[in-house]
């Protein structure tokens, strides 16, 4: 006897699993942060500012320690005592903003691209083997359902932003 076939999914099913699934992938983040961190030498702080940094340059935007220090939630003092020491650090360099001379932005130096490139390099291979076989498409879904989680989450985080929504 044929089991009895399952019913799909329902929306609010896929939805708390997807939810389920960015929760995981959050947990495994935190430990690959914290053994970056060890491996190289850095603070969660600055681990998040090179981070921070990073997702900037790959969105086309210049970030500036006043931008940094909003994201990370930390007081000016505190942001530029970070910036200070990573910059000493060779893991960020500070550049004039090309399209307003009076705007300081944040890059990262070559040993913090370098150090980054070594976290994210890792992930490459089991990335590639991870995803062969999933249709084109099924990434486009994913990227889709990936940046509406990410809004949501800077719109919690913000809250006066969400008040503007």
């Amino acid at each position: 006897m044929d089991p009895e076939p399952t019913s799909a999914p329902i929306r609010a099913d896929l939805e708390w699993l997807l939810g389920v699934d960015l929760r995981d992938l959050t947990s495994e983040s935190g430990w690959i942060a914290a053994a970056f961190c060890e491996q190289n030498g850095l603070s969660i702080n600055e681990f998040r500012a090179l981070l921070f940094v990073m997702v900037a340059e790959a969105n086309g935007m210049a970030l500036s320690a006043g931008d940094l220090r909003d994201r990370m939630g930390l007081s000016g003092a505190a942001i530029t005592y970070l910036v200070d020491r990573m910059v000493g650090q060779d893991h960020l360099c500070r550049e004039t903003d090309p399209t307003d001379r009076r705007r300081v932005i944040l890059r990262h130096a070559d040993h913090g691209r370098d150090i980054a490139q070594t976290l994210f390099a890792g992930f490459g291979e089991a990335g590639d083997m991870a995803l062969d076989g999933v249709p084109d498409a099924d990434l486009e879904a994913a990227h889709r359902v990936l940046r509406a989680f990410i809004e949501a989450m800077t719109t919690a985080r913000i809250p006066e932003r969400s008040e503007q929504l």
